[in-house]
């Protein structure tokens, strides 16, 4: 009994929590972030991490699923091939780390690779921290980093599940410098940081 009302304390002060996370978002016009993932250090040339999925969309503002051949192929600027997301913009690929992931699970959330949209779900390193214009070896392709995090302009059902959402602050974007495959456990390394430049032209939109 004793446990019960313990465990429905905890949901109560949960909920609370997330009301008060949405108001404050609704009437300030500003995150109030609850979910925050420790990633480790800042990253530095030649960490290594782990990809953990692959995840590919057909259609924009939907959940993406790991790729059924088990790989994606990386089109040099161009982005994921068959993914909605891929384009002429410097947005072509997504990356979100499995722990900030982990962090949205803690908060009583069900998701798993892709629910956030992200292209590669990767594991050990340090995404969120990476500048601008770092570069990175994914499976046999590279990518510069373009942008980190976005700005939602609608609230997700995760947002309004959980009264905040990760990936607007934690997921990274990137260019496709190099072609390459990528598969579920290759490598990401970085093969050399940025200093806050990106080489490519910026668009909001994929033309």
């Amino acid at each position: 009994m004793a446990d019960d009302n313990a465990n429905c304390a905890k949901i109560n002060q949960e909920i609370r929590e997330n009301e008060t996370a949405k108001a404050l978002a609704e009437d300030l016009g500003i995150d109030n972030p609850l979910m925050v993932s420790d990633q480790g250090p800042a990253p530095k040339e030649g960490d290594v991490g782990t990809v953990l999925s692959v995840n590919i969309s057909a259609r924009k503002g939907t959940r993406k699923k790991p790729a059924e051949c088990g790989y994606i192929e990386l089109v040099a600027d161009y982005g994921v091939g068959d993914d909605a997301h891929a384009g002429d913009w410097h947005r072509q690929v997504s990356f979100l780390a499995e722990e900030s992931i982990q962090v949205a699970r803690d908060h009583g959330l069900d998701v798993g690779y892709g629910d956030f949209a992200e292209n590669i779900t990767t594991k050990g390193i340090n995404v969120k921290g990476m500048p601008l214009g770092t570069l990175l070896k994914v499976g046999t392709a590279t990518v510069e980093v373009s942008q980190i995090g976005k700005i939602c302009h609608t609230r997700c059902a995760i947002y309004y599940l959980a009264g905040d959402c990760i990936f607007p602050r934690e997921g990274i974007f990137g260019w496709v410098v190099e072609p390459g495959i990528v598969r579920a456990g290759d490598e990401v390394r970085v093969l050399e940081l940025g200093e806050g430049e990106v080489h490519r032209a910026l668009s909001d939109t994929p033309l």
